[in-house]
């Protein structure tokens, strides 16, 4: 859900105070036409606070816990789970850490290469998948109203709202700022995860455990790639029969 504009204008003089806004976009790398629309319609985006946030050296997380619709972000102090941390590792990770581990001694490099950072191009739906112990999706959409094939829908473009995204790891428990990493809204240190937490994660994982996660992102991989072939095949009949 946007940000109430008065809500926003509030916290910015709090800010940036004595600053035009033209440097504050300058600043932030907002453009000063995007925040104008924003602040017609009454409604900020939570990205430009973000950004603005970043500008001025705050923590996304912390700013966005100023405004009500947040005021609990920063009050869960539970820390990500294993499950958590292991679906933000992008399925090449996942297979880089397969073939190093299954690889003959000394035909490796000696160092694992670092994990690429969050999101990816499965994140929201493997972090929802990680934490759902199979109601969750029910329980989200009773909380906010949201239809459940809306949702579905949101996950499946890999994409979910921030609000929507706290409403998620609310009803399932767990850090609130969870969903905002696996959105790619605030990275893992603005949301307070551990540095290396998700490399430790992965190496607290078995041989077993690691090539069958693997082998099911693989699996998941290819159905999208097979619907996408479909599709793309489906248009070019249909032009063929227009032409």
């Amino acid at each position: 859900m946007p940000l109430p504009a008065k809500a926003f204008q509030r916290w910015l003089s709090g800010v940036a105070p004595d600053t035009s806004t033209a440097d504050v976009c300058r600043l932030s790398g907002v453009k000063r036409t995007t925040l104008a629309q924003q602040l017609v319609r009454g409604k900020v985006a939570e990205t430009t606070v973000v950004s603005i946030s970043r500008a001025y050296n705050i923590n996304p997380v912390a700013a966005l816990a100023t405004f009500e619709t947040y005021s609990d972000l920063t009050s869960s102090s539970f820390p990500p789970t294993d499950k958590e941390l292991v679906s933000q590792i992008a399925t090449i990770d996942l297979l880089r850490a397969v073939i190093v581990r299954t690889a003959p001694l000394g035909s490796t490099g000696a160092v694992p290469p670092e994990l690429s950072p969050p999101p990816h191009a499965t994140s929201v739906k493997n972090w929802v998948d990680a934490i759902d112990d199979g109601e969750l999706r029910h329980r989200v959409s009773a909380a906010t109203g949201v239809a459940p094939q809306n949702y579905s829908a949101q996950l499946t473009a890999n994409r979910l709202a921030p609000e929507l995204a706290v409403a998620t790891s609310r009803a399932a428990g767990v850090g609130l700022a969870g969903g905002l990493v696996a959105t790619g809204l605030v990275t893992e240190a603005e949301a307070g995860w551990p540095p290396g937490a998700r490399q430790a994660a992965l190496d607290r994982l078995s041989d077993g455990e690691l090539t069958v996660l693997a082998g099911e992102r693989l699996q998941a991989l290819g159905k999208t790639l097979r619907r996408q072939e479909q599709d793309q095949e489906q248009t070019e009949r249909i032009w063929e029969n227009l032409v």
